[in-house]
């Protein structure tokens, strides 16, 4: 069973639009009171009979009471209408604010692929034990290590940084970016304890910078 469309997403021509009917209201709710300013300063409330309650010979009470009218119902227009002009400049924020963090989110995504497909490797695994986190995770010996976790060319100094975050991440996965024979993997290796030593049972060594 086909489902009706929903109702088209406002655009900032329609909220124009909608403001454009905003002061149009307002001029006629400006020109009905110049109506009842015209008629002896006859407000919206002032009485429209006399001291002995006879209908008022010096106003035009027709015209004062259609002018009254007229404005009460166009107030209620103006106020559905202002109504309608912030709910419309909400969804426009929000979708405004909506496509902001979808754009910043695929800057960063693509921010973090560049980084990576231009890093190159600041490690490798020269050594694995069968059977160990490392070994189950995928790793393989003189897989060249682009990143491991959060350390990646550019901030590694030592493999104190790898030691450091493994220590923090027991029992927790971590994305590991490895090259294998020119070809780029994405690994997630949770460092743990097991039967052998220490929390992976690989050996990695850094490599050697091109200065």
């Amino acid at each position: 069973m086909l489902q009706a469309p929903g109702p088209a997403p406002l655009t900032l021509g329609d909220v124009q639009q909608l403001l454009k009917q905003k002061d149009e209201i307002e001029a006629q709710i400006q020109a009905y009171y110049a109506v009842l300013e015209d008629q002896k300063a006859v407000g919206m409330n002032e009485p429209l009979v006399d001291v002995e309650g006879y209908p008022r010979a010096d106003v035009d009470i027709y015209q004062v009471r259609t002018a009254r009218h007229n404005i009460i119902c166009l107030q209620n227009d103006h106020k559905a209408l202002m109504h309608q002009v912030e709910e419309a400049l909400h969804q426009l924020h929000a979708r405004e604010k909506e496509k902001q963090v979808k754009d910043e989110a695929e800057a960063q995504a693509e921010a973090v692929n560049r980084n990576q497909s231009l890093s190159p490797p600041f490690a490798r695994v020269n050594a694995i034990t069968p059977d160990s986190p490392a070994s189950l995770s995928g790793l393989q010996v003189d897989d060249e290590i682009v990143a491991f976790g959060s350390v990646n060319t550019h901030n590694f100094q030592s493999m104190q940084n790898i030691a450091t975050v493994v220590q923090h991440s027991e029992g927790k996965p971590l994305s590991v970016t490895v090259i294998r024979r020119g070809e780029k993997l994405h690994l997630g290796l949770t460092p743990k304890r097991w039967m052998g030593k220490g929390l992976l049972g690989c050996n990695i060594i850094p490599l050697q910078r091109l200065l």
